[in-house]
């Protein structure tokens, strides 16, 4: 009897049942951290082309490994979530100024230009028109490493803040920034051109800010003068086809629509008195009762159909996207083009990527570059658990557009030369 009180079997089932917990905990980590994910250079796809092969010896990030933080940087949710909440670490205040336009509907554009620190790599007078995400602005932390990095590598740089994104600048219109209006953008881009008549311009944008910029671009041939080129990062291409994705809880796309609507009602509730006042000329088909129906907004696609599309006089939402999205303009861009979104960005869906993909293989100007990991406008770098401040996202812009500029510079030298030796026959 003393025998078996000495050795219960309790303990034993006991740490069994222990050993499960851990080895469950472990396996929830594992796969929700993505952890057995292998690290690659990002999947490439384009046509081969002198430009093309250029770029792959000029751009050695597009060929090295992009190596996330070891412990979070394989789960795109992390990625996603740190640059939603944080932005980016240690992130710098670059100084600009800012700029008021006013629009042709009384509407009151504004963005940040910030003058070059350095000299560029060719010499010349290069700005970079940037155009943010969803209700984004020049103050953004993601904005602000990224100008700072370009500003080093001497370019200047204007910021897009999306009208009605900065909580300190009042709407003077009952109007504010759309998923596909370029108006703003245009504004900006016009003005540089004017300033800076001597400027050669790249044009940069992110999320949202992608889709505007590739739309711009396409919208007519004149907005590609003085465009060296145009870099697109984790835009969705299509709104049409990606409302239905949103509405899925496949990667939680439906938990992320919830809250970027819910940050959409905060900034569209505080104008509401510029947008729904009572001394306000409402466009038409916006009434009141489109107000009490945003509060109940659950989805961006609901605050779109009963307010965003309105402004601009659009019957269906159906309308609204088809009209507003970059993917029927894309073929009408011939200055080089780069896509960039990430695999495991859960924004964005799959099926979207197929947009750039069919692009790429028709055109010999755009280059498709599709990493593992990095989220949505992640992208983080970093050993083992804390990232840099710089990404791989703000390394690859600098460095495609460092190159794109030397072609041209080559494009031009030999050019310059074929013509001495003609002169001289």
């Amino acid at each position: 009897m003393n025998a078996m009180l000495e050795t219960p079997e309790l303990p034993a089932v006991f740490d069994g049942v222990k050993l499960a917990a851990v080895a469950a905990v472990l396996y929830v980590i594992v796969r929700c951290l993505n952890l057995k994910s292998p690290t690659a250079p990002p999947d490439l796809y384009f046509q081969d082309s002198g430009l093309s092969r250029f770029l792959l010896k000029s751009c050695p990030l597009l060929t090295k490994e992009y190596i996330p933080p070891l412990i979070w940087g394989k789960s795109g949710h992390i990625q996603t979530a740190l640059y939603g909440k944080m932005g980016r670490v240690r992130s710098p205040h670059p100084y600009g100024h800012r700029k008021f336009i006013t629009m042709s509907d009384g509407a009151t554009s504004t963005f940040d230009l910030f003058e070059p620190l350095a000299e560029h790599c060719v010499g010349d007078d290069i700005t970079m028109v940037i155009c943010p995400g969803i209700a984004n602005h020049s103050e953004k932390q993601y904005i602000r490493t990224f100008v700072d990095y370009a500003q080093k590598n001497g370019y200047r740089c204007a910021v897009l803040n999306h009208l009605g994104a900065l909580p300190n600048i009042e709407l003077t219109s009952p109007r504010m920034f759309t998923y596909g209006c370029t108006w703003e953008f245009g504004a900006m881009v016009n003005y540089i051109k004017k300033t800076y008549p001597l400027t050669q311009l790249v044009v940069v944008g992110f999320s949202l800010g992608g889709n505007i910029v590739c739309k711009y671009l396409g919208e007519t041939q004149a907005n590609q003068e003085k465009v060296l080129c145009c870099v697109s990062v984790c835009q969705g291409y299509s709104a049409l086809r990606a409302q239905e994705t949103f509405m899925q809880w496949d990667q939680c796309r439906r938990f992320y629509n919830f809250l970027m609507a819910d940050n959409m009602k905060k900034i569209i509730l505080s104008h509401r008195q510029a947008l729904f006042g009572d001394h306000v000329k409402k466009p038409q088909g916006l009434e009141d009762t489109d107000l009490s129906r945003l509060y109940t907004a659950t989805s961006l696609m609901q605050i779109d159909d009963n307010v965003m599309r309105k402004f601009h006089g659009y019957n269906s939402l159906k309308e609204y996207y088809e009209e507003e999205s970059c993917m029927r303009y894309l073929h009408r861009i011939y200055v080089p083009l780069m896509l960039v979104n990430a695999a495991d960005d859960p924004l964005v869906h799959e099926s979207l990527l197929t947009i750039p993909k069919s692009l790429s293989e028709k055109r010999e100007n755009v280059m498709f570059v599709l990493p593992l990991h990095g989220g949505h406008l992640g992208f983080f770098e970093g050993s083992v658990l804390f990232p840099e401040p710089l990404t791989w996202m703000d390394k690859l812009v600098v460095e495609y557009a460092n190159a794109i500029c030397q072609w041209e510079r080559n494009k031009s030298q030999c050019s310059d030369t074929e013509q001495v030796e003609a002169d001289l026959e």
